[in-house]
């Protein structure tokens, strides 16, 4: 996979902040070298977080985000900058863009401590240095890394770029399924194929999962469900582990042999992504769902519906079924997530392979918080199908929990 193809929860994100006029797309543009965000010397330019993919050395794959002023007023103001503080939460590296001119304010001072609380690296660009005589620069300090540009004559731009790449976050060695498996090992992967799946291409875990074996020098076998009844038996030696879609856990599951492993991309997904633990302890309040209560089922990505979506139709099919109640489903994509999460009953949530690491672990905190359970999408079914014992055995971590 190019670096241009890097998914966008594989990459650093790197949020721009500060006041209305300070410079923050001016310097998004000098430190790209090219013109992704609009300039203007109209405060407010910027009324939404904008994302831009992009390779920025030395730091490779990153996603920058240019957010609104934190100093907007009015009504829609107000929700500008509550959306700006929501970016923080994922936000790998974050940059504090002040007018140099200026100095310091209480919005960005209070900004700058909310950073601090989060533990996210920072860095303060004292933008419009250009326009500073000698003295006023050295009496610019911050209690941060700082240091002083100008995004319009691109003085220290270099060297600001630079400074990023000692805030880059330490990278924890994960894997999907690598660790559990050693070379020449047949890995078969179950992926069906139905009206939701995207044409010509498979979707991004089950693409993870297939490069994350390639990798480790193990044999991968792709198959649709009423393929792999024949496939295991032209295979010599059985397969190392067995993953699928956890839509079709049920059936997969009658299908091999107790002795193969089995799990699913969501599972694999969850893991890598550090929300595995407390999703399978929070599916147990499944068993406490009744009638009227409200259950939030969120994905982290945004896509056309089809008729037999897997969380506004299935699951929650899936769920009456297994409860014998009617709760209500409240969904939401993409970034929405609640803050306010005391009326929901249990969040489920998909694997998250659109999300960053951040993302995910905000996501869990905020319902941990509040005491709310939190599961993902293959657990659930799992659990619903008495089989979350046999999908998390090749997991050792997890294993051990539920005994």
């Amino acid at each position: 996979m190019s670096l241009n193809n890097t998914p966008s929860g594989e990459r650093i994100h790197i949020g721009i902040f500060g006041k209305r006029n300070a410079g923050k797309s001016s310097l998004i543009n000098a430190i790209t070298s090219q013109s992704l965000a609009i300039v203007s010397e109209y405060k407010g330019t910027t009324t939404d977080p904008v994302y831009k993919a992009m390779e920025l050395l030395p730091l490779g794959p990153v996603m920058i985000i240019d957010t609104p002023g934190i100093d907007d007023e009015g009504e829609l103001g107000e929700l500008r900058v509550q959306k700006a503080y929501q970016i923080l939460n994922k936000t790998d590296i974050s940059i504090l863009v002040v007018d140099a001119t200026l100095g310091m304010s209480n919005e960005d001072n209070m900004l700058l401590a909310h950073i601090q609380k989060k533990n996210i690296p920072v860095i303060i660009a004292f933008n419009k240095c250009e326009l500073l005589t000698a003295e006023e620069k050295q009496a610019l300090t911050a209690p941060v890394p700082h240091m002083l540009v100008s995004a319009a004559t691109k003085e220290n731009i270099e060297e600001f770029k630079n400074a990023l790449t000692h805030l880059k976050p330490l990278e924890e060695h994960r894997e999907l399924l690598g660790d559990l498996i050693t070379p020449n090992d047949i890995v078969i992967l179950v992926t069906p194929i139905d009206t939701a799946a995207p044409k010509g291409r498979l979707i991004l875990p089950q693409q993870q999962v297939l490069r994350n074996i390639i990798d480790n020098r193990a044999v991968a076998m792709v198959v649709q469900v009423n393929e792999l009844e024949a496939a295991l038996t032209k295979l010599a030696i059985p397969p190392r582990i067995i993953v699928t879609d956890s839509q079709v856990f049920p059936t997969v599951a009658k299908m091999i042999p107790k002795e193969i492993e089995l799990t699913s991309f969501s599972i694999l997904m969850a893991r890598y992504k550090g929300s595995l633990l407390n999703a399978v302890k929070g599916v147990k309040a499944l068993d406490t769902i009744q009638n009227g209560d409200k259950i939030l089922i969120s994905e982290g990505c945004t896509h056309h519906r089809q008729c037999d979506d897997i969380g506004t139709v299935k699951l929650p099919n899936w769920i009456r079924s297994y409860t014998k109640a009617e709760p209500q489903f409240i969904f939401t994509s993409g970034t929405e997530f609640p803050m306010d999460l005391s009326a929901y009953k249990m969040i489920i949530h998909c694997g998250g392979c659109m999300l960053n690491e951040r993302e995910i672990i905000y996501r869990n905190k905020c319902a941990e918080d509040q005491q709310i359970p939190m599961t993902n999408y293959g657990i659930a079914i799992a659990y619903i199908n008495g089989i979350l014992q046999r999908t998390v055995a090749p997991l050792p971590e997890i294993a051990e929990v539920l005994k």
